[in-house]
């Protein structure tokens, strides 16, 4: 039977700050890797026979770079389903459920930010998992532990599945335990760790949770009957979806149902969810120290060092995590790797943007990277990539000078529109109409000096959008 895997890409990854962020999370991050985390998840599978194209769910900012994160790997999906509100894991795998129930095929749900070093044992448990799955169960995949870890859930295996080897009736799901009690499990060994990794029939799926959240189905399916095509994304219906229930697959279904099974595996999985965490699945050198960017180390022992645009030294420390950004720097022991989630608690409790964007912003069109602001004035780096265009816009309350670095710039200013290339330059006045796009075939680069009385992102009329932003 065809696998067909459900990607669940939301999440903010906020104990990744300052790297993750809201509109640029870890999944979307080349975190361990040249590729993002997303990328690594979706191009693992790629080379199975019996892999049909993902599905991946996410949230409305992330869907321009999903998109194109999919493209740079060669992939087509099965379709990108934007969810219009945060509900959760049971109303994201319940709407991909629902677009697939029609299909003959067994649905892979996976976080887009795990890490999986061991491929082929990975794929070894989707093939014991997938009998089970056939024959109608719900399975997940058991991690086997290999500390007393306080920070996963657990799960307990009963059983052994007469008709699908390797596979186990669960016998209970357990949350995050004390020192004690994990190390109780550990020493148990029929307990493993919650990989939030599923495989089953949708239909299968679909009946448990109408018998255990029927409220959650009835908006979820009113979400996917309302929902529309929007360039190559499916919107589901805002109002309908946000009446479903916010539960996560296992309080909603796993716990409860009587056809969970699980499939026990060792595959080098992580789900990076701090930077202890990801420090784990780095390589590090003898004295302990994972090191990326741009560094420069002296007695220094089992600390993490991120330079993600400047030259970073540490000399004499131990035990640290230190990770630089353009616009942020961390530095917390190693200890209080779960305490940086309070960092960005404090950046949205004063208002402030850091927790929710990096200076460089990306866009459908390409990007635009502050470089300086100051009063009544801002400077912004701009690229366009290869036949794109930004959309048709004015502004109330500033003008804008473009100057072109490199590449060619094709603009219009109210109802003229002229070719301008390397190190020529023009002026938009306020209320203007204007538009600009790259109609070459390499990057333009051009620098965008703004002046006014107000600078913010939402002062954009747009008039017309090649992605149909309002």
């Amino acid at each position: 039977m065809k696998i067909i895997p459900v990607v669940l890409s939301g999440g903010s990854g906020t104990r990744l700050w300052p790297l993750s962020r809201a509109v640029l999370p870890k999944q979307l991050l080349p975190l361990v890797t040249d590729q993002t985390m997303l990328q690594e998840t979706l191009t693992r599978l790629s080379n199975w026979a019996d892999v049909g194209d993902p599905l991946v769910v996410c949230g409305n900012d992330h869907r321009f770079l999903v998109a194109e994160q999919l493209r740079q790997v060669n992939l087509t999906p099965e379709a990108i389903v934007l969810e219009p509100v945060a509900r959760n894991t049971a109303p994201a795998i319940a709407a991909a459920a629902i677009a697939l129930k029609d299909k003959d095929i067994l649905m892979l749900v996976l976080p887009a930010d795990h890490v999986i070093t061991d491929v082929a044992a990975f794929e070894a448990a989707v093939r014991h998992a997938s009998v089970a799955a056939e024959q109608g169960r719900l399975v997940t995949f058991g991690i086997e532990p290999t500390q007393p870890e306080t920070g996963y859930g657990y799960i307990q295996s009963g059983d052994a599945l007469v008709t699908a080897e390797g596979c186990f009736n669960v016998a209970r799901f357990v949350e995050k335990p004390d020192a004690v009690t994990a190390q109780q499990y550990l020493d148990a060994g029929n307990f493993y760790w919650n990989s939030g990794m599923f495989l089953f029939k949708p239909s299968v799926f679909l009946t448990e949770l109408q018998r255990y959240a029927p409220e959650m189905v009835t908006a979820v399916s009113n979400a996917v009957a309302q929902s529309y095509k929007d360039l190559d994304f499916v919107r589901l219906h805002e109002a309908s979806f946000a009446e479903s229930p916010a539960d996560s697959i296992d309080y909603a279904v796993m716990e409860k149902t009587t056809l969970a099974a699980v499939v026990p595996a060792s595959m080098g999985w992580n789900d990076v969810g701090s930077w202890t965490a990801l420090k784990e699945v780095q390589p590090n050198d003898a004295a302990g120290n994972a090191v990326r960017g741009d560094v420069y180390l002296k007695d220094v022992q089992n600390t993490l060092i991120r330079a993600e645009s400047r030259f970073v030294s540490a000399v004499g420390v131990e035990d640290l995590l230190i990770v630089e950004t353009s616009d942020a720097v961390l530095v917390a022991h190693r200890d209080c790797a779960q305490d940086v989630k309070n960092i960005v608690d404090h950046l949205k409790a004063n208002g402030r943007s850091e927790h929710k964007m990096h200076p460089r912003v990306y866009r459908p069109w390409g990007w635009y990277e502050g470089i300086d602001i100051g009063e009544r004035f801002q400077v912004k780096r701009i690229m366009v990539k290869p036949g794109e265009r930004l959309s048709l816009q004015m502004h109330h309350h500033r003008a804008e000078h473009w100057v072109v670095v490199s590449g060619s710039a094709m603009i219009t200013i109210d109802d003229v529109t002229k070719l301008y290339t390397e190190n020529e330059s023009t002026y938009i006045p306020i209320g203007s109409t204007h538009r600009l796009e790259n109609p070459g075939k390499v990057p333009l680069h051009l620098i965008e000096v703004q002046s006014g009385s107000y600078l913010g992102e939402d002062d954009i009329v747009r008039f017309e959008d090649t992605y149909g932003r309002h």
